[in-house]
């Protein structure tokens, strides 16, 4: 299961069943669960927690030192979760301390080639980046968020949940759950509604979604009115509710 070629330092974790490729490299503090398969020409290295059922293509660069001047050798983490497919060149680095010192990637993510991750970053689950998307430091993911090809995203920004980018977006402020942004500069597009029907929304609150779109976007309201106002409308209809608290908690504004 192992290539001869492959590099494994002995303090390392590895299930019995992992597969390895040629010239791989495997550090130290690396554990990695079962039915992962990582391909030839892989380096992973730092305290990095990869769990079951990963695939690992050629050529991709896990949990190597941060792109922060500001790190100076301390000990960091990088957490994997189950079912992740990280696709050739990808590059994700470990955490922080001037955050929370961790970068986590949650379960069931498909990071296609080329594609970056920097530190601190969380992405949740079944996210997709397609080819060469970037994300800066400390960038929040929600789940099933899809960034469109050579789409990047400014540090500290957070994406909610099933928000979707056109393709080379450059996203400089946060993006609230459900809407769509695409263009240069990049603007939101009204809501992802194909996504909403592929998860099984259904037909009523992909309305509910729009018409809280049409407040955020289309009335002409300030952002504290139009989040108070959304507020209102999300007691009456509860798949408002995550948009309304992505909009309280909001740290860099939203993109508009």
């Amino acid at each position: 299961m192992i290539h001869p070629t492959a590099i494994i330092d002995s303090a390392s974790k590895v299930a019995a069943d992992v597969e390895i490729g040629p010239y791989t490299v495997i550090g130290a503090n690396v554990s990695i669960d079962s039915g992962t398969i990582v391909g030839s020409h892989v380096t992973i290295n730092g305290t990095t927690s990869i769990g079951k059922n990963n695939r690992i293509y050629q050529f991709s660069s896990v949990g190597e030192d941060p792109q922060d001047k500001k790190y100076v050798g301390e000990n960091s983490y990088l957490e994997i979760g189950d079912n992740n497919e990280i696709r050739e060149f990808t590059t994700i680095h470990r955490g922080t301390t001037q955050d929370k010192n961790i970068t986590i990637i949650g379960s069931n993510n498909l990071l296609m080639a080329y594609t970056h991750v920097a530190h601190d970053c969380v992405i949740a689950d079944d996210v997709i980046l397609a080819n060469a998307a970037s994300l800066g430091g400390h960038v929040h993911v929600g789940n099933n968020v899809i960034l469109g090809g050579f789409s990047i995203v400014h540090q500290f920004c957070h994406l909610g949940d099933h928000c979707f980018s056109a393709m080379g977006s450059a996203i400089s402020k946060d993006v609230p759950p459900f809407v769509t942004v695409g263009g240069r500069p990049t603007k939101p597009h009204g809501i992802n509604s194909v996504g909403l029907e592929r998860r099984g929304f259904s037909k009523d609150a992909i309305l509910q979604i729009k018409r809280a779109y049409k407040i955020l976007y289309k009335s002409g309201l300030k952002l504290a009115d139009a989040t108070n106002e959304l507020t209102a409308v999300s007691k009456e209809q509860p798949e408002l509710a995550l948009m309304v608290e992505f909009l309280q908690n909001s740290s860099r504004s939203i993109l508009r």
